[in-house]
């Protein structure tokens, strides 16, 4: 009997050892779970949260930027390189393109209605498909543009009146930045330029968004430990008034 008893002692030691032992993975696992998401949140660009998807507002134009269905963002670039090539390369002007359209449309539509007259003679000429374009996609257009320039003057005047003068001098400078490569070169260069970026940069960040945040966290703390260098070396030691002195004065 007392052997028995000793082996059912411990049998139940062993089980409570591997009960312990399975409660703490399991919740050491649950606790790495949680922690995981917090992780990558610091670890994100500018402390992002929503996916890149959602950043460019989750519609068809982010299908088209972020190359959802192939086929119409490489017809949408290819349309945009053509027009830069005849403009820039080819020194064609809008109006000219634009009439030369005009004229090619009628030209099919004549031909289309006497041609159909001359095969189906006795029959009534076949009705040619006449295009219209619908008045919503003009007060779309404007509306967009409309409520993205208001967004923009809304920004500028922030930030001259928000008094944060570091915001104030990075935009100084991003839109000096801004003039001098307009003076390189004109607006239709730099609309392509911007145009072929936002088809490319946000899927390639999609895809590679961990090797990015990355690299850019790391430049991010080579300079902040840079400045700290610079800081202890040098602006620490410029003389500062005593304010509080002159005041007591």
């Amino acid at each position: 009997m007392p052997e028995k008893s000793t082996a059912e002692n411990l049998a139940d030691i062993v089980e409570t050892l591997a009960d312990s032992v399975s409660k703490r993975k399991s919740v050491s696992f649950f606790v790495e779970e949680k922690s995981n998401p917090v992780a990558n949140q610091f670890k994100r660009l500018f402390g992002r949260e929503n996916p890149v998807h959602n950043l460019l507002g989750g519609g068809k134009s982010a299908d088209v930027l972020l190359w959802r269905n192939k086929k119409i963002s490489a017809s949408v670039l290819t349309g945009a390189t053509v027009i830069w090539v005849l403009f820039e390369w080819l020194n064609y002007h809008f109006l000219t393109l634009i009439f030369f359209a005009l004229v090619l449309g009628m030209l099919a539509q004549f031909i289309w209605t006497n041609a159909s007259g001359l095969f189906n003679s006795g029959r009534s000429q076949s009705k040619v498909p006449r295009l219209v374009l619908p008045k919503e996609i003009f007060v779309n257009i404007a509306v967009q543009i409309g409520a993205e320039v208001n967004r923009a003057l809304g920004f500028l005047q922030d930030v001259a009146c928000g008094g944060n003068i570091k915001q104030f001098l990075l935009v100084v400078l991003s839109l000096w930045a801004a003039a001098v490569v307009g003076s390189w070169c004109n607006f239709l260069t730099v609309f392509y330029v911007g145009f072929v970026a936002a088809h490319t940069l946000p899927v390639l960040y999609e895809r590679y968004e961990d090797e990015v945040d990355n690299f850019v966290y790391a430049v991010l703390e080579q300079i902040q430990h840079n400045y700290q260098k610079l800081d202890a070396g040098l602006l620490s030691k410029i003389p500062k008034g005593k304010l509080e002195g002159k005041k007591s004065e």
